[in-house]
């Protein structure tokens, strides 16, 4: 045996393990011969651990994910959720989609811990619910990933022209070119830049925060101190569509809905799990500590708007898509500061881009993944000397073009309606993972395997997975809600709501039709091959306790 797996002070938890009596693993191959390498039955694959290059730290994953759920949906977005809810219905919607979200990354965590394989709960869902699942859901997610990369290109040069008023066809060759440089580069290069915004997004996050508490107790001279003045008038919650009881509901609720797309893109840290070192340790690691730190920015972002500015407001309602439409800039122009709104545009420039290359890693591996098992041609599963598939790195170049349409403002108008179809994939991608992941616990209970074997355990996820995978399908088909009240309807929106529903169910059906595949049985679940995959080839790193300091690092601890 190449290894055993121990819990040195409590396998109950299943929160740490070590590794006893190791051989070395020898390293992948420094280059791809562009040969496709036969599937071996393994579930990570022989063709993902010679192809690929583990160049992804713990800090990498965990700020590619901070990075891609902190984004213009906090810094540009927050002040519609403002004015749909009030400063306590958006509190409240935060707040519960934060808990949501905890559900779905303590999920993902477990079964990625288990199956640490590229394309994440794409792959997951075939190894434990269904092959036509993961085509599916992989191609969706390929799709919502690699339409984005010229939606936030197009965002960036939006952002750009907020000072400058050059031919946009210039910025969006430059930042293509650019993002193209990254994402064929090693996977560690990608890593550190995205760890870089990252940290300037926290920091702006600290920023407007500590900022907001300065204004709002009345510390800018010349201005009243505000406190919850404005939780008073106009009040802590707006009717929304309707009067009365039932109106304030639904501006909860619609608040609830903004913020499922806020929170969207945690699920991308497990993406590059076989690109990931040790990723068995720390990807469930990461998933713990990003829902925690991205809803804590969230949730002081949202109270401190809530101070600041009126939920009345009109300026909340502005769609430029600058920076003048952010409720930060709202506020410290009131506040009489006037440098602020560069500020804020910069780090949105930032957030775009950063979104972008977020997209391209989780489309590209994605749809690799996919080449792996089959559902893609294998002309994807081409790697250059770094271990990147550049040849799904192609592909996504081909979509990038589409940013050119920014040119023409009515095309641009007509491309933003077109992503919008893609947004209710976000969902659809949490009901996956919470799936997979009451499969995975099904399956164990069948097969007469405890919990506590899996490399990571929680015990509340037994429980939250089902919540997490009730409250997700609720709100996946009441997103678009608005369009059924009277007076409201509008055929653009409900399409851009529920599209995406009836697409995946036609390539599952479709997939099943062609293929007659089956959903797996709880007894044929490779369970007991995963786990013997993870005692027979270990990770040889000893594992260290974090300090009360580490642990309190809202950075990268």
């Amino acid at each position: 045996m190449a290894g055993i797996l121990e819990d040195p002070e409590n396998a109950n938890k299943g929160s740490e393990y070590v590794v006893r009596d190791v051989e070395e693993h020898p390293p992948p191959h420094p280059y791809d011969t562009g040969d496709v390498i036969p599937d071996d039955g393994r579930i990570v694959t022989q063709q993902e651990q010679t192809s690929l290059l583990r160049g992804l730290s713990q800090r990498h994953v965990q700020m590619i994910a901070i990075a891609g759920a902190i984004g213009t949906g906090l810094f540009l977005g927050l002040g519609s959720s403002i004015a749909a809810g009030g400063p306590l219905g958006a509190l409240l919607g935060y707040a519960l989609v934060g808990l949501v979200v905890c559900a779905i990354q303590f999920a993902l965590g477990e079964v990625s811990a288990l199956l640490p394989v590229t394309g994440s709960f794409v792959r997951h869902a075939e190894v434990l619910v269904d092959p036509a699942l993961a085509f599916a859901i992989g191609w969706n997610v390929v799709y919502g990933c690699f339409i984005s990369v010229p939606s936030e290109i197009s965002a960036s040069v939006v952002l750009i022209q907020y000072w400058t008023d050059i031919n946009a066809a210039v910025w969006v060759t430059i930042l293509i070119v650019v993002s193209v440089a990254v994402a064929v580069s090693f996977i560690g290069v990608y890593g550190e830049i995205e760890f870089f915004f990252a940290i300037l997004k926290i920091l702006l996050v600290v920023f407007v925060v500590i900022l907001g508490l300065v204004i709002d107790l009345g510390g800018i001279p010349g201005k009243p101190r505000l406190g919850f003045h404005y939780w008073k008038d106009p009040g802590p919650l707006v009717e929304y569509i309707a009067s009365g009881s039932w109106g304030q509901f639904l501006g909860f609720w619609a608040v609830m809905t903004n913020a499922v797309y806020s929170f969207a893109g945690v699920e991308s840290l497990a993406m590059a799990a076989a690109e990931t070192k040790n990723p068995r340790q720390n990807i469930p690691k990461a998933c713990k500590r990003v829902f925690a730190r991205v809803t804590i920015f969230y949730l002081a972002a949202v109270l401190i708007v809530g101070m600041l500015v009126r939920s009345d407001d009109p300026r909340l309602q502005d769609y430029a898509e600058t920076a003048a439409q952010s409720p930060f800039v709202i506020a410290a122009s009131d506040a009489g500061i006037k440098a602020i709104p560069s500020v804020v545009n910069a780090v949105c420039l930032t957030s775009a881009w950063s979104s972008s290359n977020q997209s391209i890693l989780a489309g590209t591996r994605t749809l690799y993944g996919l080449a792996i098992k089959g559902h893609a041609p294998k002309i994807f599963l081409r790697t250059n000397k770094w271990g990147v598939p550049y040849m799904c790195v192609a592909m996504q170049v081909a979509f990038s073009l589409l940013a050119y349409m920014c040119v023409s403002n009515s095309a641009l108008t007509v491309f933003y309606w077109f992503v919008d179809l893609t947004a209710a994939g976000t969902l659809i991608s949490w009901i996956t993972i919470a799936l997979n992941h009451i499969r995975l616990l099904q399956a164990l209970k069948e097969q007469g395997i405890s919990p506590q074997s899996l490399p990571w355990h929680n015990r509340i996820t037994r429980y939250s997975s089902w919540f997490a995978l009730i409250s997700c399908v609720v709100i996946l088909f009441t997103g678009g809600f608005a369009v059924f009240t009277k007076g409201s309807w509008d055929p653009a929106t409900f399409v851009s709501s529920y599209l995406d529903i009836p697409l995946v169910l036609l390539a599952y059906g479709g997939y099943k039709l062609i293929r007659r595949t089956k959903i797996i049985p709880l007894q044929m679940v490779p369970i007991r091959q995963a786990l013997d995959e993870a005692a027979n080839d270990p990770e040889n790193v000893p594992i260290k306790r974090d300090s009360i300091l580490a642990k309190m690092n809202i950075f990268w601890g």
